[in-house]
């Protein structure tokens, strides 16, 4: 191997470690692949090139980009609404030992999302562990995610998803970020929770504002930001569980398990961090229905444990 391949391997494998290192679940050989490709031959392939812009709307002003996440977080629907500090309050029961189950090979947040899976259950939720993979089409390479959902019933027949990711920053995060792309980053949920449409209104906005961002330092879009490869994750074929495989997961002491507690504390510092700046941000409401739901939910939990 020549010492440009072998450099070249090296940065991809370290590309792959930096952006696959967090709660993400991503086909590694894959996106090892698609690295080495991206930065072998950059933008000059024309049409199919992996710099290829999904939309003309990358060039939008970071502001205005920003503006436009203020506006989607404030749309929500009042079931989203009142999920979201139950979800918020169920992560924070989340401790080190119930880290218990660990996947032969790297969790990333299996452990946390099966917990919190079992908290909503327990709380009466119709909550799942989703389990999505894809396979590899034109500039999108094949991969795999997890994250949750909880099915709502809205009357006889129908239901809809409410989706929950509990590092939802870490899929838009890119090398040498502009401030203003770093604002917006930050003025994300730590914890997604909300329906896919919402949820694909985000990623047309991050993928815009990532493009934006890297066309100021001269930097292409690398293909795991673009906007294909983020819906992939939320929009491919998904398969739902209550509990880990026992083929994939084996009990284990959980001071033996860093990786998943380490992601906690991060969570949980990051929530903690979000939760004490909107309660400064925000006016007090007189309305207190859901802390007397959650509550009532919560003590029916504690009796369940």
């Amino acid at each position: 191997m020549c010492a440009a391949t072998a450099t070249r391997d090296w940065w991809a494998r370290g590309i792959v470690g930096e952006i696959g290192g967090g709660f993400s679940h991503e086909s590694e050989h894959d996106l090892a692949l698609m690295v080495s490709d991206f930065l072998e031959n950059g933008c000059s392939s024309g049409a199919d090139s992996w710099c290829s812009s999904d939309s003309d709307s990358g060039l939008s002003d970071l502001h205005h980009l920003g503006d436009k996440i203020s506006f989607y977080k404030r749309t929500v629907t009042q079931y989203e609404s009142d999920l979201l500090p139950i979800v918020h309050s169920l992560v924070q029961l989340i401790k080190e030992s119930d880290l218990h189950h660990v996947k032969s090979g790297p969790c990333n947040a299996s452990c946390i999302n099966f917990s919190l899976v079992k908290l909503l259950r327990l709380s009466g939720y119709d909550a799942a562990v989703c389990a999505s993979k894809w396979q590899g089409s034109g500039k999108v390479p094949g991969g795999d995610h997890e994250y949750i959902d909880v099915v709502n019933c809205i009357n006889a027949g129908n239901s809809e998803r409410v989706i929950i990711d509990v590092d939802f920053r870490s899929h838009f995060e890119i090398a040498r970020a502009v401030d203003s792309y770093d604002r917006i980053l930050k003025s994300l949920p730590v914890i997604y929770v909300g329906s896919l449409t919402r949820l694909k209104q985000y990623l047309q906005v991050m993928a815009d504002a990532a493009r934006s961002s890297l066309k100021q330092n001269s930097m292409p879009l690398p293909p795991w930001r673009s906007l294909a490869y983020l819906q992939a994750k939320w929009h491919s074929p998904y398969r739902r569980q209550f509990g880990p495989d026992e083929q994939n997961f084996s009990s284990v002491d959980s001071s033996d398990h860093k990786q998943c507690s380490g992601n906690l504390k991060r969570l949980l510092s990051s929530l903690q961090f979000e939760m004490e700046g909107e309660r400064l941000m925000k006016p007090i409401k007189s309305d207190n229905n859901w802390r007397v739901k959650f509550e009532r939910r919560r003590h029916s939990l504690f009796r369940a444990l």
